[in-house]
């Protein structure tokens, strides 16, 4: 299959950073976030892309934030290129669908996780001590199990190919102070819980997912990527069925193939067979026209 990865230098754009997935461009008064093809897993970027993986994630990303925007204001200014500066107009056909222009805002430095369900490091933290970043969970529960009420489970933002440290709240309140710590506690469990009753609807679990926070002018918003495949675990509501890992929507699938080859989640990262490539892709997509009720064709 064609693999080609999404590329470009971009030369009339200045690069301000380049994450694991996602490239930004400083153009004065703004950001362009634009999200590539690359895929990671365990911190570490895989050498292979997945086609039109950027595209699904912006779809995904801008319906969230728009079902989102009544909790809390947001960072996108556009998705749409016409409105993108006059420097952008050269990569039009490149940018369409994968790009947002956004606001500048200072990036808060904690992935603000919350879990609804007993999975992935959530699990493995529970079968240590039966407890995750500090919060204790009952006696007795099996992998993938429901949890009673919702738990907010942040992490250190740790630089590419580092991997992302778990804390307790205590942890958060000395990273951010008080009153934001609180603060993010309680949009990342509102907008979760939001986001898991449409979800529902849809016929999707959103076991977990982790939100991105900045501040703009002294105000908390929402930035990055929102309920994603990337950034969540996606599960058929209709096969689930607790005690055992889920069949998913997300990028757990490629992390299942990892595991079941045995890479010591150090770079450099293996190549993804063919198969995994394409069956990772319709998952994504999959995800994206249930969440919005839309056939997206790329």
């Amino acid at each position: 299959m064609n693999t080609a990865v999404f590329n470009t230098d971009f030369k009339n754009l200045k690069l301000y950073k380049k994450g694991k997935v996602r490239d930004m461009y400083d153009l004065g008064d703004a950001l362009l976030m634009v999200a590539s093809d690359r895929i990671s897993a365990f911190d570490v970027v895989l050498p292979d892309p997945v086609p039109d993986k950027g595209k699904i994630l912006t779809k995904i990303s801008l319906f969230w934030f728009d079902v989102m925007s009544p909790l809390l204001e947001n960072h996108v200014i556009s998705g749409n290129v016409d409105d993108y500066p006059e420097s952008c107009r050269p990569y039009k056909e490149i940018l369409k669908d994968r790009s947002i222009l956004i606001k500048k805002a200072d990036p808060l430095p904690i992935e603000c996780v919350v879990r609804g369900y007993l999975s992935g490091s959530g699990w493995t933290s529970y079968l240590q001590n039966r407890s995750i970043c500090g919060i204790q969970l009952p006696e007795g529960m099996k992998e993938s199990d429901r949890i009673n009420k919702p738990i907010f489970t942040p992490s250190t933002k740790e630089e590419i190919g580092q991997h992302d440290i778990n804390i307790d709240f205590n942890e958060t309140v000395k990273r951010v102070g008080k009153s934001t710590a609180e603060k993010l506690k309680t949009l990342s469990l509102d907008i979760y819980q939001k986001g898991c009753q449409l979800a529902d609807e849809k016929g999707i679990i959103i076991a977990d997912t982790k939100f991105e926070f900045g501040k703009l002018e002294d105000k908390i918003i929402l930035i990055d990527e929102v309920l994603t495949p990337d950034s969540s675990r996606f599960w058929p509501k209709d096969e689930y069925i607790p005690g055992k890992p889920q069949k998913s929507f997300d990028k757990q699938y490629v992390r299942d193939y990892l595991i079941s080859i045995n890479w010591d989640k150090k770079p450099p990262a293996p190549s993804l067979p063919d198969e995994v490539i394409a069956n990772t892709r319709e998952k994504y997509l999959e995800a994206l026209n249930k969440l919005t009720g839309i056939d997206h064709v790329f």
